[in-house]
C-alpha cells in the first residue's frame, strides 16, 4: 500500500506592505552597527550530518548565535540532513537566516536525491523554454522544502570560449539571445514557486581561459561586445524580476578604465553599469571572497570592504567571517563607508526576510520532504528533458544508427575522474535492451601502463562505447582531455567501431577528431544513463547543440533521430 501523497507546498513571496515595511524598519532602527554589518555576511557550510558537538557544527553555531550573521550557504548533502541543520542553525539564531545555495541546473547539484536535470547547456540543447521554466519550478519547491530561499543560480554567462575552464555546461549556451530567454524562464519558474533567484556571474564569465578561484581572468573586450554579447541575459534577468545578481572576479580594464581589479571591486561595474545603467535595484552579491581572484589581489581582510564600497550589498565566504565584520565595522567608524550605505543594503536583506515570512516562521516541517523531494512528477519532468538533451553531433560511419537498428556486442570503456560514478547504469540499461556489453574502467589519468593493459582487453570485434566525463570543477583550471586519454581514444577509434558519448564538457571532440561517432549527454547521472541508452536503443534524438563545438560544429547542430 503506497502512503497517502501530501498535497503540494507551494511557498510564497510576499510582498512588502505597510506593517511589513514597518517592521523592518523598526527592526534596522534596533540594530548596533556590528550586528548590522553581520547581516551582510555569508558565510558557507557543509550539508552532510553533524552532531551538533561537532566542530563543524560548533562553528557554525558560532556564525549564527555569537557573530549574528546574516545568512547561511548551505552546500552537499541529503535533504533530511540539510533541513536538520538548517533547523538547528535557524532555532539558534537571534534573527532568521537568510539561506542560500548553489543550486544551478537543479538541485541535485547539493542534495543527494533531488530531481535530476542535465544541467543548463543540456536544457539549452533540448530547446524548450518551458524546460528551463520547469527546472526552476522543481528546484523551488524542492529547495524551499528542505529551508533554502535563495538559489545561487540560473547561471547567466554565454559560453563564448571553448577553452573556458569554469562556465562550460554551467551555461545555457553560446547565442546570448537564447541564452537570455533561458535565463528568464528559469527566473521565472523559480521566483514563481516561492524562492528568490540569482543570476551569475555580472558582467559575463563565459569568455575567460582562467580559473577565478585560483587567479584572476582578464577579458578586454569593450563596451559595444559587452553590451551586445555578455549583457544581453542579465537584461533579460531584470526584466524576468530577478532578486539578486552576483557578481564575477573577472578583471574587465575596458569597463574599469585604468584599473586591473576584479569586477566584484569595481565601482564602476556594479554600481556604474548594473545599478546605474541597467537600473537594477535588487540585491548586488559578490561570488566567494575566499576566491584566488579576491584574496591574491588585495588580502583577506580588505576584500569585503572594497566589494561592499564598489556596490555589493551580501559578502559571501569570506575566509574569516569575524575579521570580515570587524573589518567592515572599523570601514564605517572611519568614515570610508557612510551608515547610510549600510542601512541600505541591510534594509534589502532584511526586506527578503520579511517577503519571505521567516519572521514568523523559520523552520521547515521535516517531515514534508519526502512528498516534495524527488517525487515521481519532478522525476518524470527531469528524465524527459534529461531525453531531449541528447545530442548526435556526428556519425559519420552510422554506427550509431546501426546500434538503433538492432542489439551488438559493445565494449563499455569508462574515462572518468576520480569520484564520478559513471558507467553501472548505461550497461545495465544495454544488457536489458538485448545488447552483450563488457564493462572497463580506464581512469582519465591513467599512466600508460594502465593504457596500453586496458587496451589491449578490449574486444576489437566489439563496438567500443567511450564514456568520458570531464567536468567542471573549481581549482582545477582545466576542461580538456588529458594528452594519454585523447590518445587511448585515438587509438580505439582507428581499429574499431567507436562512438564517443561525453558525460561533460561538449567540447572533447576538438582533441580526438577522427572518433566517426560522437554523443553530447552533459553530465554524469543516472537519468543521463538511461537517456543515451534510449538513445541508443531507438528513442528519437533531437537535441541540437546551443553552442560552437570546434573545429566544424556551429551552433545548432544535431543529427535528428525519430523514434521507430
Amino acid at each position: 500500500m503506497h502512503p497517502p501523497r501530501l498535497p503540494e507546498r507551494r511557498p510564497e513571496i510576499r510582498p512588502i506592505t505597510g506593517p511589513g515595511a514597518a517592521r523592518v524598519q523598526r527592526l534596522l532602527d534596533s540594530l548596533s552597527l556590528r550586528d548590522k554589518v553581520a547581516q551582510l555576511v555569508m558565510p558557507w557550510i557543509a550539508g552532510g550530518y553533524e552532531p551538533i558537538d561537532g566542530a563543524e557544527m560548533q562553528q557554525a553555531l558560532l556564525w549564527v548565535d555569537s557573530l549574528k550573521v546574516g545568512g547561511i550557504i548551505m552546500s552537499i548533502g541529503s535533504p533530511t540532513e540539510i533541513a536538520a541543520k538548517l533547523n538547528a542553525l535557524q532555532r539558534a539564531a537571534p534573527l532568521p537566516l537568510l539561506v542560500a545555495s548553489d543550486l544551478e541546473g537543479g538541485t541535485t547539484l547539493r542534495f543527494v536525491g533531488g530531481t535530476a536535470f542535465p544541467t543548463q547547456m543540456g536544457i539549452g540543447a533540448g530547446g524548450r523554454e518551458d524546460d528551463a521554466y520547469q527546472m526552476g519550478r522543481i528546484t523551488a519547491l524542492e529547495g524551499r522544502a528542505v529551508g533554502i530561499h535563495l538559489a545561487f543560480a540560473p547561471v547567466a554567462d554565454v559560453n563564448s570560449n571553448p577553452n573556458n575552464p569554469i562556465i562550460n555546461t554551467r551555461s545555457f549556451g553560446g547565442d546570448p539571445q537564447v541564452v537570455a530567454r533561458f535565463v528568464a524562464a528559469t527566473i521565472r519558474g523559480i521566483r514563481d514557486n516561492g524562492m528568490f533567484a540569482t543570476a551569475k556571474h555580472f558582467p559575463g564569465h563565459g569568455d575567460t581561459e582562467t580559473d577565478s578561484h585560483l587567479s584572476l581572468p582578464t577579458i578586454t573586450a569593450g563596451w559595444t561586445r559587452f553590451d551586445t554579447l555578455e549583457l544581453v541575459p542579465f537584461r533579460a534577468a531584470i526584466a524576468a524580476g530577478v532578486d539578486a545578481v552576483m557578481s564575477a572576479h573577472i578583471a574587465l580594464p575596458a569597463l574599469d578604465p585604468g584599473q586591473n581589479r576584479p569586477g566584484t571591486l569595481s565601482p564602476p561595474i556594479l554600481t556604474g553599469i548594473l545599478r546605474d545603467s541597467l537600473h537594477f535595484t535588487g540585491l548586488i552579491t559578490t561570488d566567494a571572497l575566499n576566491m584566488g581572484a579576491i584574496v591574491k589581489e588585495v588580502g583577506a581582510d580588505e576584500a569585503p570592504v572594497l566589494a561592499f564600497l564598489a556596490g555589493s550589498d551580501l559578502l559571501l565566504m569570506p575566509t574569516d567571517a569575524g575579521r570580515a565584520i570587524d573589518a567592515m565595522v572599523h570601514a564605517v567608524e572611519t568614515g570610508r563607508i557612510t551608515r547610510e550605505r549600510v542601512d541600505q543594503s541591510v534594509r534589502r536583506i532584511l526586506e527578503m526576510k520579511e517577503r519571505l515570512g521567516l519572521f514568523q516562521h523559520r523552520e521547515v516541517n521535516l517531515d514534508h520532504i519526502a512528498a516534495v523531494v524527488g517525487q515521481a512528477e519532478f522525476r518524470r519532468i527531469g528524465a524527459e528533458t534529461t531525453q531531449r538533451s541528447i545530442t548526435l553531433l556526428k556519425d559519420s560511419l552510422g554506427t550509431v544508427d546501426q546500434l538503433r537498428a538492432q542489439a551488438q556486442n559493445l565494449t563499455l570503456v569508462v574515462m572518468a575522474e576520480t569520484g564520478t560514478t559513471l558507467g553501472p547504469t548505461l550497461a545495465s540499461e544495454l544488457r536489458r535492451k538485448g545488447f552483450t556489453v563488457r564493462q572497463m574502467t580506464l581512469p582519465l589519468q591513467a599512466d600508460s601502463a594502465v593504457r596500453d593493459s586496458v587496451l589491449q582487453l578490449i574486444d576489437p570485434t566489439a563496438v567500443a562505447l567511450i564514456a568520458a566525463s570531464v567536468r567542471v570543477s573549481s581549482g582545477k583550471g582545466t576542461i580538456a582531455l588529458p594528452d594519454g586519454a585523447a590518445q587511448a581514444i585515438n587509438t580505439i577509434a582507428a581499429r574499431q567501431p567507436t562512438v564517443l558519448i561525453s558525460f561533460g564538457s561538449p567540447y572533447l571532440i576538438s582533441q580526438v577528431p577522427g572518433v566517426p561517432s560522437y554523443l553530447l549527454a552533459w553530465t554524469a547521472t543516472t537519468a543521463s544513463e538511461t537517456a543515451v541508452a534510449n538513445a541508443l536503443t531507438g528513442a528519437a534524438i533531437t537535441g541540437r547543440s546551443p553552442i560552437l563545438i570546434p573545429p566544424a560544429w556551429p551552433i545548432g547542430t544535431g543529427l535528428q533521430r525519430d523514434a521507430p
